[in-house]
C-alpha cells in the first residue's frame, strides 16, 4: 500500500512538472508573439508621417513646410521619382540642382593611343518642391520610401489664423480710409493721400494673396546625396604619348634656330635705322675728341 502510494505521489510530481513546462513555453511563445507584434508597431510608426503633415484643426488656418535630408541609394533616380510624384500630386518643382562632387581624379595611361580617366565621386541634389497642402503627407510617404537612411526631417505648421483675421480688418479699414479721402476737396493733399492709401492697398493685396498660395501649397526642401563613392571610368587620348613624339625636333628646331637668327639681325638693324641721329651725334663728338687729343700729342712732341 505505502509503495503503491510513493508511486502514485511520483507519478503526480511528474505530471505537475510537465503541465508547468508547457505552461511556461505557451507563455514565452505568447510573450514572443506580443513582442513581435510591438517591433512591427514601432517600426510601423518609426515610418509613419508625423501628423504635423495631416493636422486639421477647427477654425485654425496652417501654413505648413517641411524639410528633409537623407541618404538614398542612387540620387539620380531617387530625383526623377521625386519629381514624378510631386507632379502626379498636382505640385511643381521650383529648385533642382544636382550634381557630382569630384572627390579625386586620375589618368592612367593604357597604350600609346588610349588611356582611362578614373574619377571618383559622389551626387547629391538640393530641391524646393511646392505641394499641395492636403497631399503634404502623401509626398512625405512617398519621399520616405526612397531613403537609405534619414539624417534629419523637420515639419511646420504655422498657425496664421490671427494673421488672416488681421488682414481682413486692414483691409476694411483700407476701404474705409479710401472712402473718406474721396469726400475730400481735390488738392494736391488729397492726391498724395489718395496715391498713399493705392499702394498701401495693393501691398496688402499682395500679402492676401501670398498668404493664400502659402496656404494652398506647401514648400518643401529636400537635400538627397549618396553615402557610397562612386567610380566612372572615361576612354581618353593618350596625350602624354603624343606630347612625347612631337616634343623636340632637331632639324626642325636647327632651322627655325636659323630664322629666328636672321629676323634678330634685321631687328638689330632697323634698331640702329631708328637712332641714326643719335648715331651721328656720336660719331662727330668721337671724331673731334680724337682730333683734339692728337693735336695734344703733338704739342707735346714739338721740341723747345
Amino acid at each position: 500500500m505505502k509503495t503503491t502510494y510513493i508511486r502514485l505521489s511520483i507519478a503526480t510530481a511528474l505530471l505537475l512538472g510537465i503541465y508547468s513546462c508547457k505552461k511556461q513555453e505557451a507563455t514565452g511563445e505568447g510573450y514572443g508573439e506580443a513582442t513581435a507584434i510591438t517591433d512591427s508597431a514601432a517600426v510601423a510608426t518609426s515610418d509613419s508621417i508625423s501628423s504635423v503633415a495631416t493636422m486639421k484643426v477647427k477654425d485654425k488656418q496652417f501654413i505648413k513646410t517641411a524639410d528633409v535630408n537623407m541618404e538614398v541609394k542612387d540620387v539620380y533616380d531617387a530625383t526623377i521619382s521625386i519629381e514624378k510624384s510631386v507632379q502626379e500630386l498636382g505640385g511643381f518643382v521650383t529648385h533642382s540642382n544636382l550634381k557630382s562632387n569630384v572627390i579625386s581624379e586620375d589618368t592612367y595611361n593604357t597604350s600609346n593611343e588610349e588611356a582611362m580617366l578614373v574619377k571618383k565621386y559622389q551626387s547629391e541634389n538640393s530641391m524646393q518642391v511646392r505641394i499641395p497642402t492636403a497631399k503634404l503627407g502623401e509626398l512625405l510617404t512617398l519621399i520616405n520610401d526612397k531613403k537609405l537612411f534619414l539624417n534629419s526631417r523637420s515639419i511646420n505648421a504655422e498657425d496664421v489664423t490671427s494673421n488672416i483675421k488681421y488682414a481682413e480688418l486692414e483691409g476694411k479699414r483700407i476701404k474705409k480710409t479710401g472712402e473718406n479721402i474721396s469726400q475730400l476737396k481735390t488738392n494736391k493733399d488729397k492726391v498724395k493721400l489718395d496715391d498713399e492709401n493705392m499702394s498701401e492697398s495693393n501691398q496688402q493685396q499682395y500679402a492676401n494673396m501670398d498668404v493664400t498660395d502659402n496656404l494652398k501649397y506647401s514648400t518643401v526642401d529636400i537635400y538627397i546625396k549618396e553615402p557610397k563613392i562612386r567610380i566612372a571610368e572615361i576612354a581618353i587620348t593618350n596625350t602624354q604619348s603624343i606630347d612625347d613624339r612631337y616634343k623636340f625636333d632637331f632639324i626642325y628646331s636647327v632651322k627655325s634656330a636659323f630664322v629666328e637668327g636672321y629676323y634678330l639681325i634685321q631687328r638689330i638693324v632697323v634698331g640702329l635705322i631708328v637712332i641714326w641721329p643719335i648715331l651721328l651725334i656720336g660719331a662727330v663728338v668721337l671724331f673731334l675728341y680724337r682730333k683734339r687729343r692728337s693735336a695734344r700729342k703733338a704739342q707735346q712732341n714739338i721740341p723747345e
